[in-house]
């Protein structure tokens, strides 16, 4: 009945039917653990704010050297950043990240992570080996 098969074109698109089915609940093999903290949003509007500060004050820190001195000069801090993201200790080690302190301003400001991120009094601290492997992605 191509009437029939009309109608229901009509009334039902056909990226609602697909190959796992109108009424398949979670796969867990291909999607992993339902997280009900991914699906929150965020509880205070200055959430997302806090979160991307150093995005936000280095994207407005780029704009005024771009106004200031010109293109050249954002680019090659940009270009400082990255050479300085891809030099790092062993993912054992802590770091302190001097450089990139350096490279923002901020190794002469005392903040919370300062004192309260001590590496010596961290409850995780992982197996070397198992570690280095993870980062080689022989794991």
């Amino acid at each position: 009945n191509s009437r029939g098969t009309a109608l229901l074109k009509d009334s039902i698109s056909f990226t609602d039917v697909s190959a796992s089915g109108l009424f398949e609940g979670h796969d867990l093999l291909r999607r992993g653990f339902t997280s009900v903290k991914n699906e929150l949003l965020p509880s205070h509007p200055l959430e997302l704010t806090e979160k991307n500060f150093q995005l936000n004050q280095d994207k407005t820190n780029f704009a005024r050297l771009r106004n200031v001195q010109g293109i050249h000069a954002p680019l090659k801090l940009q270009m400082e950043f990255r050479a300085v993201k891809q030099v790092q200790r062993l993912p054992f080690l802590h770091s302190s990240n001097m450089a990139m302190d350096i490279l923002r301003g901020t190794d002469e400001c005392i903040g919370f992570e300062d004192i309260l991120n001590d590496p010596s009094q961290s409850e995780v601290m992982g197996e070397p080996h198992i570690m280095m492997e993870h980062k080689l992605g022989l794991l």
